[in-house]
């Protein structure tokens, strides 16, 4: 992927990128990435973590979360599918109570897109979508307290 975008391949990046490959669903601030890359290879710092983030952002290798909690948050980005082009999204289901983070991965926005571009001559190239409610296992623990 690095080559691709034309970037050098790097320990930092490698290990950035392998971090988040591993913990795809955590949605991992710089310092959460800092920590596990610093096990590996414990004489970088955090403002190379930062850097590389950065630079593995612009280039859309990574994704920014903003989970309304203050921390920004990173995970390996979403790539182009291979049979339409085009990048495919996932949406979040946050739980009011307990404050997990769940990704759901079907896109059905897409239609909506279209209709979008068709009526205003808008062009969506991205979007983010939260939903907020209660877990499955927050519902089940409140409806056994009854």
């Amino acid at each position: 992927m690095l080559k691709e975008k034309g970037l050098k391949v790097t320990n930092q990046r490698l290990l950035v990128l392998q971090v988040l490959a591993e913990h795809k669903d955590e949605h991992m601030t710089a310092e959460d990435i800092f920590e596990l890359v610093r096990e590996d290879y414990p004489e970088i710092g955090l403002a190379t973590i930062y850097r590389t983030v950065q630079l593995l952002l612009d280039m859309q290798l990574v994704d920014r979360i903003l989970l309304d909690d203050g921390c920004v948050r990173y995970e390996i980005g979403e790539f182009l599918d291979e049979r339409d082009g085009h990048r495919h999204h996932h949406h979040h289901l946050i739980c009011t109570e307990c404050g997990s983070v769940t990704a759901f991965r079907d896109d059905l926005l897409e239609e909506l897109e279209v209709y979008i571009e068709r009526e205003t001559g808008f062009q969506v190239t991205d979007h983010e979508l939260k939903f907020y409610g209660m877990c499955r296992k927050c519902r089940e623990e409140k409806e056994n307290v009854k």
